[in-house]
């Protein structure tokens, strides 16, 4: 259910910002005259999105602290794992809304995206140069 954001997210790391619900959206979807095709929930993903954020940021959090201070990092690493934790314990959601302006113009099913994504790797891979390995250096390198 719609809740107010969390205040120190606003203060701190989002002014201003806030995540809609589901419920939230709908009725300006409805009232702009688009319909809803498909809703995808992308809870865990953003999760798991989240979790690599904060592994990069741990990474390189001494150069952050050198371009920012210790101060901002400490609140950047609690707000990444407290978001996480949220997406993929509590009640944090996010979705991917399929939005047209007429209900028959979009497939049933989402067979045409593994279909889509089969033939961009299939282009990716005619374009890649072909690899070699370096001699037992465990390193690959283009031709």
């Amino acid at each position: 259910r719609p809740a107010a954001t969390n205040p120190w997210i606003t203060r701190y790391i989002f002014p201003g910002g806030h995540l809609p619900t589901l419920s939230e959206m709908v009725p300006a979807i409805e009232a702009s005259g688009l319909v809803v095709n498909d809703v995808e929930v992308l809870r865990l993903h953003y999760a798991a999105t989240l979790r690599d954020w904060r592994t990069r940021f741990l990474a390189r959090r001494a150069e952050a602290e050198r371009l920012y201070d210790a101060r901002f990092c400490r609140m950047w690493d609690w707000y990444l794992a407290a978001a996480e934790a949220a997406f993929r314990h509590e009640d944090a959601v996010v979705f991917q809304i399929l939005l047209a302006r007429r209900n028959d113009v979009v497939p049933a099913t989402r067979d045409y995206i593994a279909r889509a994504e089969r033939r961009l790797r299939r282009r990716e891979a005619a374009l890649s140069p072909p690899r070699e390995r370096a001699g037992g250096t465990g390193l690959t390198h283009y031709r």
